[in-house]
This record gives structure tokens, C-alpha cells and sequence, in this order.
């Protein structure tokens, strides 16, 4: 009997997933995830120069490096050719970080996340990765589909947060918020045209959980995750004009959500 399209869709995109690999750059991003035990690492190919500042992360980690020439480092590797590399690389598996509800409900850190909505740009996805560490917030939600995916740029963005910081990626963003309402959270999507302040709107929550959701810069928030969140808020500024980068924007509210 022959297999119906969507389960042999399905089946695809599993050993897709399961063949994916990542290629992660720079001395910051291939030494945390040399010393982060739950990467599954594969490959480490390093010039000599890296190799000495790489020593001890190398000896914890137990991966032996392959030493190369400096002038032949490109023609190992799979990177893109304006990667600031640092004479080092790794290729790793992407990692999992197990379900929504077992880190949102019950990790570590304040009951406190940010949802991105088409965020696409991994130099944005890094930054954000690297204030919800800083800030202690349990997760990084984005669609699976349609966001920047785990990639060295943005790790190297993420200055490290990559390996501490869970990134989940969801298969449909509104359910996964409609999820998070069910574990008590209260939404509030961040839109310049919003009546309520960020504020106002963290006043209302009081002490529960929050999710601070932000849409991607130009078309903001859709309409169906508009429609999902408990409240549209908005960050005065002070000049006649202006709006923040999603990445900035997303280390103010932040900042708000854990000084409330």
C-alpha cells in the first residue's frame, strides 16, 4: 500500500533534520560549544595559532582537532567566504532542548520568554539569544519555518548564548503561544500603535509568568499572533519619529519584564 504524501513528507523532513549539521566559526562561539557537554560535536578543524588559544576547551572536550594551513583554511570547511573564522571551526549537530512545556513550564531562570515572529536576520536572533541570557529569561520561541535557523553567524552574534540559551523552534508560532496562555503566561506583543505602554502592560500582568512577543522589523506582527497575544504594548520614545532594531527593542523589554 502506498504512503500517503503527507507521512512520506514526514519522513523526509525527519532525516533531514537528523542529517542536519552546523558550521560554527570564531575562537568565542567554537570554545563555548567545545565546553558545552550537551553539543554533539563532530568536526574541529583549527590552525595552530587557534589551536594554542583553544588548548584547554580541546582537553575538556576530548575532540582532536585537524591542524591546517592558515592560507588553506577555506578549502576545509563550508563557510560563507565573508566569515570572520579566526583560524577556527567546528561542525556540530543542532541541539535540542527538549519541549515547550519543559522549559518554559518547569527550566531554569524567571518565568519569563521571548516569542519572535519571522525574525529572520541571525545577527537579530544572536543578540536577542545573548540579552535573554544576561537577562535570565527561560527560552527563545521562533517558528520553525520562516526565522533564522542555528547557524555560525548566529552564534557568533550570540557571543556564547547559543550554548546556554534555549532556541526553540516551534511548528506553528500561534499554537505554541496559545500553549504558553494555558501555563498561565500573559502575552504582550510589542507594536508602535499600541495604546497601552510596555508599562502599563507589565503592570497589568503583576507577578505572572510573561512572554514579550516582536515581530519582524518592516512588517512587524502578523495578525493571527496580533490576535493571540493578551495585549499590544509599545515603548515611548522620545523623539517626533523613530522605532528600535527587534534586537533592542527585545533587551528593553527584557529589562522591563525583570525590573517590574
Amino acid at each position: 500500500m502506498k504512503k500517503p504524501t503527507w507521512v512520506i513528507d514526514k519522513e523526509r523532513g525527519r532525516r533531514a533534520a537528523a542529517a542536519e549539521t552546523v558550521w560554527l566559526f570564531g575562537l568565542h562561539a567554537v570554545r563555548d560549544a567545545l565546553m558545552n557537554p550537551a553539543r554533539e560535536k563532530l568536526r574541529l578543524v583549527l590552525t595552530k595559532n587557534a589551536a594554542d588559544k583553544l588548548a584547554e576547551a580541546i582537553a575538556a572536550s576530548g575532540l582532536a582537532p585537524e591542524i591546517v594551513d592558515p592560507r588553506k583554511f577555506d578549502t576545509h570547511v563550508r563557510l560563507a567566504p565573508d566569515s570572520v573564522h579566526q583560524g577556527a571551526a567546528m561542525e556540530v549537530k543542532p541541539l535540542h532542548w527538549g519541549t515547550l512545556d519543559e522549559v518554559c513550564l518547569t527550566g531554569e531562570g524567571a518565568p519569563l520568554v521571548v516569542l519572535l515572529d519571522r525574525v529572520t536576520d541571525p545577527h537579530n536572533v544572536g543578540a536577542v539569544l545573548r540579552s535573554a541570557e544576561v537577562f535570565g529569561a527561560r527560552a527563545v520561541v521562533a517558528p520553525a519555518r520562516h526565522s533564522a535557523p542555528e547557524t555560525g553567524a548566529l552564534a557568533k552574534t550570540a557571543s556564547g548564548a547559543l550554548e546556554r540559551q534555549p532556541y526553540l523552534r516551534v511548528v506553528n508560532l500561534a499554537d505554541a503561544m496559545q500553549e504558553l496562555r494555558d501555563m498561565g503566561y500573559v502575552l504582550l506583543g510589542l507594536a508602535g500603535e499600541a495604546d497601552l505602554t510596555l508599562a502599563e502592560g507589565l503592570a497589568q500582568a503583576g507577578t505572572r509568568p510573561v512572554g514579550l512577543v516582536l515581530g519582524a522589523e518592516g512588517p512587524g506582527l502578523r495578525e493571527k499572533t496580533r490576535e493571540t497575544c493578551d495585549a499590544l504594548v509599545k515603548i515611548p520614545f522620545g523623539g517626533a519619529f523613530g522605532s528600535l532594531n527587534v534586537s533592542n527593542a527585545a533587551a528593553v523589554a527584557l529589562y522591563a519584564a525583570t525590573n517590574r
